[in-house]
Order: structure tokens, then C-alpha cells, then sequence
């Protein structure tokens, strides 16, 4: 994409998908470990590698209602887009969504100083960064080993 094709609002959208994406990313390396050496699901009888773990639960079965679910997440961030990858400015919250922020801080981590926060961001999205290159990076290995990692 050339400098003349880049708008503010593609920037701003860009920015988005790449933070979504680092976050399941993040969530996906845990899940790797996690999944290894706990598995507690299903009787405790799936013992094999994260690559091929979904396959062996009954869970494969289900997969269009796994789908659809993702699908209405998605579907309800989508809505917040309007066309040309504009930021709609009235939330129904009120406020002005910024890219990544969905308005759910249950736990009250986020930073009320704007320093801090702005530190907080970057961390994510560079620990994200590193977490899509480890996904990457874990699957390969148990692909070509056909064994686990952890």
C-alpha cells in the first residue's frame, strides 16, 4: 500500500486488527502452555499436541457453533466501524472508542494518567507483536516434531 493510499481512519484500523490480533496471540501462547500440561476436559483422555488438540476433543463437532459465537463478537465490533474504516464517533456509551479499547475494564486496570497509559499500550502491542511471532513459532516446532513443547 502506497503513502497517497493511507488515510488517518486505515491507520486507525490497521492499528485495531493488529492489537485484536495480539491479543489472541497472547491468549493462544497461554492457552499452549496451559493446554500441555493441564487438561482436565473430556475425561482428562486428550493427551497430544496443542496443533492437533481441537481434533481429538468432541468439540470438532461443534465447530459451526463455535464459529457462529466468534461470528457475534465479531460481528457487534464490526458494527462500531463505519465505511471508509472511520471510527464512529458517538458510542452508545457515549464516548469516542479509541482502537482497541472496547470499554471493558472490569478489574479497573486501566491507567487513569494518560503518561501511563500511553506506556501500557505500547507494552501490549509490543508483547503482542512477540506473542503472533511465538504462535507462529510454537506451532511450527510441533508441527515438524510431531511432539509437544511443554
Amino acid at each position: 500500500m502506497s503513502s497517497e493510499d493511507m488515510t488517518e481512519g486505515k491507520a486507525r484500523y490497521f492499528r485495531e486488527v493488529e492489537l485484536k490480533h495480539g491479543r489472541v496471540a497472547m491468549l493462544g501462547a497461554l492457552g499452549f502452555l496451559v493446554g500441555e500440561n493441564f487438561h482436565p476436559l473430556f475425561g482428562g483422555d486428550i493427551n497430544v499436541p496443542s496443533y492437533v488438540a481441537f481434533q481429538a476433543s468432541p468439540l470438532q463437532d461443534f465447530w459451526p457453533a463455535v464459529v457462529a459465537t466468534i461470528g457475534v463478537f465479531e460481528f457487534f465490533s464490526i458494527t462500531t466501524i463505519d465505511g471508509g474504516f472511520t471510527i464512529r464517533e458517538n458510542m452508545p456509551a457515549g464516548g469516542k472508542r479509541e482502537a482497541g479499547d472496547f470499554m471493558f475494564d472490569p478489574l479497573g486496570f486501566k491507567p487513569k494518567n494518560p503518561t501511563e497509559l500511553a506506556t501500557m499500550q505500547s507494552k501490549e502491542l509490543n508483547n503482542g507483536r512477540l506473542a503472533m511471532i511465538g504462535m507462529a513459532g510454537m506451532v511450527a516446532q510441533e508441527l515438524v516434531s510431531q511432539d509437544f513443547i511443554f
